[in-house]
């Protein structure tokens, strides 16, 4: 009987983790081009780079943001 509260604490872990990680967004511009985009995830790669050092809870914020930074205003 413990072992199957235990399975079933475990399996509600894993689906809620995913949801709870992915309310953070980027601002991040892509160092060849210049162009900046809204990611989910932290760049890892050294072709992306982030812009300022702020974590947005919303899509939006972070639209918001990337249409008032200075360096990714169109040129």
């Amino acid at each position: 009987m413990t072992m199957k509260y235990a399975l079933c604490a475990v399996a509600i872990a894993a689906l809620v983790t995913p949801a709870l990680a992915a309310n953070e967004f980027f601002v991040v511009q892509d160092t060849a081009t210049l162009k900046c985009s809204v990611v989910e995830q932290k760049p890892t790669v050294a072709s992306m780079k982030l812009v300022g050092t702020t974590v947005y809870k919303t899509q939006s914020e972070a639209a918001v943001a990337l249409k008032a930074d200075k360096a990714c205003a169109p040129k």
